[in-house]
């Protein structure tokens, strides 16, 4: 497989998108997925543009195929992967050890092979940071590979970012229980008083924002209130964010701080305690990212599906269609008909395993063998649906990468 090359991308015309993909990859039997490279481009360049100057950590749960990282890890403004579990952070160490010199684990590992074979390598130590909130992880290690017998393992510590609102209660997602100042500075005490290991990075995701649309279609209202929270959560964030960064940092000298994600890119790097911002999402563009105020992410990333029946007249049956997103069940986890327009799925039945019947307008002109191009909800889901990505740039496929699936690796 050659190397996907990034191009300086600074606008984006939607005139057309959908049918040149459709004529470059005419030759292909569905079901398939497509990355168009002038729409990644322009996403991966406009990401940066957004951080002010700040670098971005690649967010692999986003993308989960190795030769997207690999080509936007070569563009300026990149720096580093956070992977999803450690097993991944192990592969990519190992296969993008010529690009790819600084993986934090974004989430905290029971991995016990994982862990052993990190305590193993010298050169995967040194690379390779895993997360903790708590003594009981750092205790799960020390069990599995004892200190004085492994490698010193690089520690990071997640801050809540979630707000404890008077009002609303909690906001945010249920992830580290190191809330205050106060408690990062005593975990990272307790982390420095360990032996074999060594404390380098702190990090918190403020999800109520970053992964939050604020501009939902149709509800003015709503988006109004959560700008507002979102508003009210940053400030907040701010300053606890500061002052835990100062507590830590008089213990032991952090190289990064990291927080934000895709939605939050903007606020995130406004803040000056924060070093560096993770962000995946924005890559590929997916539907969940059309509900924004403050930026438009073009869809990158598509699949598209066959027709292979006509039950009435004026319906049409997609050959499976059912690649709902991780998340809150609702009708914004279900894919999104895009191509051709006037396509809407079927109530009592949506999006199935193996068949998505649809209606609308545009269902009376669809014969058997036609095409239906849809976007998924969340970025990287797509890629556990299928091997490959086909590369459309212009009007050709250019190249074809494989996914994590594709290369046989399913980490989570």
């Amino acid at each position: 497989m050659r190397r996907v090359k990034l191009r300086a991308v600074t606008r984006f015309e939607p005139e057309g998108f959908w049918s040149r993909l459709e004529g470059a990859t005419a030759h292909l039997d569905p079901v398939f997925a497509v990355v168009d490279l002038g729409a990644l481009s322009y996403n991966a360049f406009d990401m940066v543009r957004r951080t002010a100057g700040k670098p971005i950590r690649i967010a692999t749960k986003s993308v989960r195929c190795r030769a997207v990282v690999e080509a936007v890890l070569a563009m300026p403004g990149y720096r580093g992967v956070l992977a999803y579990t450690l097993a991944e952070g192990l592969w990519l160490a190992r296969t993008l050890d010529d690009v790819l010199d600084d993986v934090v684990v974004g989430y905290p590992s029971v991995d016990r092979a994982s862990y052993q074979a990190l305590g193993e390598s010298a050169e995967l130590a040194s690379r390779i940071t895993v997360m903790v909130d708590s003594l009981a992880q750092l205790d799960f290690i020390d069990a599995i590979a004892p200190p004085g017998k492994r490698e010193p393992i690089r520690v990071a510590i997640e801050l809540d970012s979630s707000w404890d609102s008077r009002v609303l209660g909690h906001v945010g997602v249920w992830r580290s229980p190191v809330h205050s100042a106060w408690q990062a500075r005593d975990l990272a005490r307790a982390v420095a008083a360990r032996q074999g290991f060594r404390l380098v990075g702190l990090m918190g995701y403020e999800a109520q924002v970053a992964g939050l649309g604020n501009a939902p279609a149709g509800k003015p209202l709503l988006g109004m209130a959560v700008r507002r929270i979102q508003k009210a959560s940053m400030s907040e964030l701010y300053e606890r964010r500061s002052l835990a960064v100062k507590a830590v940092r008089e213990i032991a000298e952090l190289e990064f701080v990291n927080g934000g994600g895709t939605g939050s890119l903007e606020a995130t790097a406004a803040d000056e305690s924060v070093t560096e911002i993770a962000a995946g999402s924005g890559l590929f563009g997916p539907h969940l990212f059309d509900n924004y105020h403050h930026f438009k992410p073009v869809p990158a990333a598509a699949f598209v599906l066959p027709v292979v029946r006509k039950p009435s007249p004026d319906r049409a049956t997609l050959l499976g269609g059912g690649w709902i997103a991780s998340g809150p069940p609702g009708a914004d986890r279900v894919p999104q008909l895009v191509w051709p327009k006037g396509l809407r799925m079927v109530a009592r039945e949506m999006a199935g395993e193996v068949q998505t019947p649809v209606t609308g307008p545009a269902a009376s002109s669809l014969r058997v063998g036609d095409r239906v191009w849809a976007r998924h909800t969340k970025a990287g889901e797509l890629s556990e649906h299928t091997n490959e990505f086909y590369v459309v740039d212009g009007d050709r496929v250019a190249e074809v990468m494989p996914t994590y699936r594709g290369e046989g690796k399913a980490f989570l």
